[in-house]
């Protein structure tokens, strides 16, 4: 990870991903959503997605930076923890407490804790761990050589991939899914592409598109709109504003 000096403005979001591409999939429309409210949002990618079958390090680099483009992100990092050897260890968790507390997000985003691939999980659980963790003052890390402070996010909200599960909340991104559909395709050496050499894969397949799709329409059916992407919540969800959320 390249040096960089601390923020001088924090995010409001920052979303997590196993691997490049991951949080395009399951949020980028609520990314874009949250752009055009005003908000910052960033990325940190564990790894480089490196042992994918189809593409290469130095193609999903330039693929993560054009979809960063697209989505307007304020900044995305990207941990290399390696590729299916990242571990769930104290090393490991103070490196991603050092990235919330670069960041200081008021929301995280990461992957929900059962899903079809191991790095999902595991990732999903360093990341609970590491917001926890990242509140507290006698939990040191550095970054660039100088002390963070402690800063727990408000808000952790997990993205449903792969496996469909019954959100919690759902967000209404008619206005901004089709946009998102472009951050996805900057993956072109992931997803469908009938003239690719590369052998298939469960998620270059034309049909996995078409299924993300077909989920966006039914979490959006499931409130009314035409599109929609949900979110897991595991804790409970105070209300400050009766009226803001119940209009």
């Amino acid at each position: 990870m390249a040096r960089r000096t601390p923020r001088s403005n924090p995010v409001y979001a920052l979303a997590f991903g196993a691997h490049p591409d991951d949080v395009e999939l399951a949020c980028a429309a609520t990314m874009l959503k949250l752009r055009r409210e005003g908000k910052s949002v960033a990325i940190c990618d564990l790894t480089e997605g490196e042992m994918g079958t189809r593409g290469s390090r130095e193609i999903r680099r330039k693929e993560a930076h054009e979809a960063a483009k697209i989505l307007g992100l304020a900044e995305r990092l990207n941990l290399n923890l390696g590729d299916t050897t990242f571990q769930l260890d104290a090393e490991t968790r103070d490196k991603v407490i050092s990235v919330i507390r670069y960041f200081k997000p008021v929301v995280v985003f990461a992957t929900q804790p059962e899903e079809r691939h191991p790095d999902h999980m595991r990732a999903s659980r360093l990341v609970a761990e590491a917001c926890f963790y990242a509140g507290l003052r006698k939990v040191q890390t550095q970054w660039n050589g100088a002390s963070q402070e402690a800063h727990r996010p408000k808000h952790l909200l997990y993205y449903i991939q792969d496996r469909f599960a019954n959100p919690d909340v759902i967000l209404d991104v008619s206005d901004t899914f089709e946009e998102s559909r472009k951050a996805i395709l900057a993956y072109k050496s992931q997803f469908y592409d009938p003239n690719s050499k590369e052998p298939e894969t469960f998620i270059s397949r034309k049909e996995f598109l078409e299924g993300l799709d077909a989920k966006a329409r039914v979490f959006g059916e499931m409130i009314g709109v035409k599109y929609g992407e949900g979110f897991l919540i595991h804790r409970h969800l105070g209300i400050g504003t009766f009226s803001d959320v119940f209009r």
